[in-house]
C-alpha cells in the first residue's frame, strides 16, 4: 500500500524523469561551441600554442552568434597585444578577398580563428600554395563535443518558457476539476485579455509611446474584466445549478466572439518594446521571468491548496458536495472562488503571451483549454473531482511540454504528435479509473 501510495503521489514524476533520459538518449549527438563559449575556446588554445602576440586573422558568417564570437575574440586577444590584421564577416568571398590584400601587402598571418562553418570553407585548405606570402597560417575551430540536443540550456529554457502559459492558467483549472467542474472558457479568455491588454494600451496608455504606469493598468483591467467573467460563470452554476460544462461552453464561445469583435479580425501591435520585459525577459538566473512568476504562482497555490482552509474547502465540496454543505461549508462561495480564480489567471496567461508575442490577437488560446485540461489530468487531478495537488499539475504540463519538444527534435510531424498527445490524455484518465477502481 505504501508503494501504491508513492507511486500515486510521484509516479509522473517518475515518468517526466524517464522521458527525458529517453529524449536525452535519442537526441545524443555532436555539438560545435558558438558564439563566446567558442571564443574562450579558441583563445586558450591560441595561448598555449602562439604566445600573446600573434598576427591573426578572424573569419566568421554574419549570424547573431557569431558577431559574439568575433567580438570575444577580439577583445581577449588585442587586450594581450596580439595583432589582429583583419576581420571577415560575411562569405568565403570576403575571407578570399581579405587575404588576397594581405598577401599583396607582403603581410603574414600566424593564425586564422574561425567558426566551425567557416573553418571548412575551401578557401583555407590550400593558403600556402595559393597565398605564399602569408606564410604558414594555421587555420584552428573550436573542438566538437557529443551533448543530447534535448538538454541543452537553450533547449530547457525553451521548453520552461514555452509551458509558462499552460501551467498559469493549469493552476486555476486544477482548483476547477477539484471542485468537481470544468472550465472551457480558459483559452477563449487568454484570447479576450490578450486584445484587451493590447487594445487599452494603444488606445488609452498612448500605443508605443506607453508609460510603465499605463501598461500596467491596462494588463490590470484586462485581467479584472476576465475575473468578471468569471464571476459570472460562477453565478450561473452556483445559483442556477447549470451544468459547469455548459456554462463554459457558453463563455467560450462568447470569450472568443468578443476577442473578435474587440480586434476587429486584425492583430494589435502598437506596442512599446519596453512590453516585452514580463514574456520575454529574462533577470534572475538567467530565467525567463513569465517562468520565475509560474514558480512563485505555484508555491503560492500550493500553499493554498496544502495548508489553508480555503483549500480544504476546495477538495471538500469536490468529494462531497452535499456532505461539505451539512458540515458548515459555504459550497457557493468556495465554488465562485474556483471560476474566478480560473478566470484571472487565464487573463494573466493572455497578458504574457501578449507580451511574449509584442500583440493582442484574437486567435491566441486556440485549444488551449484542452492542453490545459491534459496537464491537470495527466497531472493525476481526478476528473471526478475532490483529488489532485499542483506539484502534479506542474509535472504534468511538464510532461506534456517534454513530450512535443522531443517530438520536434527527432522530427515527428505535428499529426503525428496530436494522436501521441491524445493517446497520453486518454492513459491518464485511464490510470485514474484504475487506481479508483482498486
Amino acid at each position: 500500500m505504501k508503494n501504491a501510495r508513492f507511486l500515486a503521489d510521484y509516479g509522473m514524476i517518475l515518468v517526466l524523469v524517464l522521458l527525458c533520459a529517453f529524449f536525452s538518449v535519442v537526441t545524443y549527438s555532436d555539438q560545435s561551441p558558438k558564439g563566446a563559449a567558442a571564443a574562450k575556446q579558441i583563445v586558450a588554445v591560441i595561448g598555449q600554442q602562439f604566445g600573446k602576440t600573434p598576427r591573426m586573422l578572424i573569419a566568421a558568417s554574419d549570424q547573431p552568434d557569431d558577431a559574439a564570437f568575433v567580438a570575444s575574440i577580439e577583445s581577449a586577444l588585442t587586450a594581450s597585444g596580439a595583432e589582429v590584421v583583419a576581420i571577415v564577416k560575411g562569405e568565403p568571398k570576403d575571407a578570399r578577398e581579405a587575404l588576397m590584400k594581405i598577401n599583396a601587402a607582403g603581410g603574414k598571418l600566424d593564425v586564422i580563428a574561425c567558426t566551425q562553418v567557416t573553418g571548412a570553407w575551401l578557401v583555407f585548405s590550400d593558403l600556402k600554395t595559393n597565398f605564399p606570402a602569408l606564410g604558414e597560417p594555421r587555420v584552428i575551430m573550436p573542438r566538437s563535443y557529443r551533448w543530447p540536443n534535448f538538454l541543452k540550456s537553450e533547449n530547457l529554457l525553451n521548453i520552461a518558457n514555452q509551458i509558462a502559459v499552460i501551467a498559469i492558467v493549469a493552476v486555476g483549472m486544477t482548483m476547477v476539476i477539484i471542485t468537481g467542474g470544468i472550465d472551457l472558457s480558459v483559452g477563449s479568455l487568454l484570447a479576450l485579455s490578450a486584445v484587451l491588454c493590447a487594445r487599452f494600451i494603444r488606445d488609452y496608455a498612448g500605443g508605443v509611446n506607453a508609460s510603465l504606469g499605463g501598461m500596467l493598468l491596462a494588463c490590470i483591467a484586462a485581467i479584472a474584466l476576465c475575473g468578471i467573467v468569471g464571476a459570472f460563470s460562477g453565478t450561473m452554476i452556483t445559483r442556477f445549478a447549470i451544468p459547469s460544462f455548459i456554462v463554459t461552453l457558453a463563455m467560450m464561445l462568447v470569450g472568443s466572439g468578443l476577442a473578435y469583435i474587440l480586434a476587429k479580425g486584425q492583430s494589435i501591435y502598437q506596442i512599446p518594446d519596453s512590453f516585452v520585459w514580463l514574456g520575454r525577459g529574462a533577470d534572475m538566473f538567467s530565467m525567463p521571468n513569465a517562468v520565475v512568476l509560474m514558480l512563485v504562482l505555484y508555491a503560492l497555490a500550493h500553499v493554498l491548496m496544502a495548508r489553508m482552509k480555503l483549500g480544504r474547502y476546495l477538495y471538500a465540496v469536490g468529494g462531497n458536495g452535499e456532505a461539505a454543505r451539512l458540515s458548515g461549508v459555504p459550497v457557493k462561495r468556495v465554488l465562485m472562488f474556483a471560476y474566478i480564480a480560473s478566470a484571472l489567471l487565464a487573463g494573466l496567461g493572455g497578458v504574457i503571451m501578449a507580451s511574449q508575442l509584442k500583440s493582442g490577437s484574437a486567435t491566441y488560446g486556440n485549444m488551449y483549454e484542452l492542453y490545459v485540461i491534459a496537464a491537470v489530468v495527466v497531472g493525476g487531478t481526478s476528473l471526478s473531482g475532490g483529488e489532485g495537488k499542483m506539484l502534479g499539475t506542474l509535472t504534468g504540463a511538464f510532461t506534456i511540454a517534454v513530450i512535443q519538444n522531443g517530438m520536434n527534435l527527432t522530427n515527428v510531424e505535428s499529426y503525428t504528435q496530436k494522436v501521441v498527445l491524445g493517446l497520453v490524455i486518454l492513459g491518464a484518465v485511464l490510470l485514474d479509473k484504475i487506481r479508483h477502481a482498486r
